[in-house]
């Protein structure tokens, strides 16, 4: 085969370079377009990891024992292992300067308010805020359910292996058992979520 043909075949594939980094960038779009949000876009280190909303479900047969969370909450109120035997909860990993935080918050308060008459709590674990800090996103975004101050990473500590550091946002669903059922890694889609709550409901 001829030389000539080389300079087509390099445009061909600077072609479909330039594709595939344009669909990659459709891909990772943000729904909040903001400075943070185009930190993590650009995969700067700005202290956390924006996860890629990737959903992982844990059969029944395949789980771990259950979590052992101590911690107190920013109300001041204690919170220990028992506290999530018989009942499902969610554990949302959050600070108030993560954006896909702020783009998801208002998404859970409406899966709290429609599965709490279920029984399902939510907590929030904030990883490194001060009180006032997380008081003020609380309020902004009328948040209803408690949130762990985690400063000292006790809480992260005991989901250790499921949740890695810095991955901000993470939730975790547990099962009646307090074992981990399934975890979302970065920004929760709404009905995705509600699908893995009600899974583990029913169980």
């Amino acid at each position: 085969m001829s030389n000539n043909n080389l300079p087509s075949r390099r445009s061909l594939l600077a072609a479909g370079g330039m594709a595939l980094t344009a669909l990659t960038l459709g891909l990772s779009g943000c729904a909040q377009e903001d400075a943070l949000a185009k930190q993590a876009k650009a995969g700067d280190n700005k202290n956390y990891v924006a996860g890629d909303g990737s959903v992982t479900e844990f059969a029944a047969a395949d789980r771990k024992e259950a979590v052992q969370i101590k911690g107190a909450l920013f109300s001041g109120a204690a919170v220990t292992p028992a506290d999530f035997q018989g009942k499902v909860s969610v554990l949302n990993f959050w600070f108030a300067g993560c954006a896909p935080c702020r783009v998801e918050a208002p998404l859970l308060e409406e899966l709290h308010q429609e599965f709490k008459d279920q029984g399902v709590q939510f907590f929030g674990v904030n990883l490194r805020d001060e009180k006032p800090t997380a008081e003020a996103f609380e309020k902004t975004f009328n948040l209803t359910y408690p949130s762990f101050d985690d400063k000292d990473g006790a809480v992260l500590l005991s989901v250790s292996g499921l949740v890695p550091p810095g991955a901000v946002p993470t939730t975790l669903v547990l099962d009646k058992q307090g074992r981990v059922a399934s975890r979302v890694l970065g920004e929760i889609e709404k009905g995705t979520l509600k699908a893995l709550i009600t899974a583990t409901v029913a169980e």
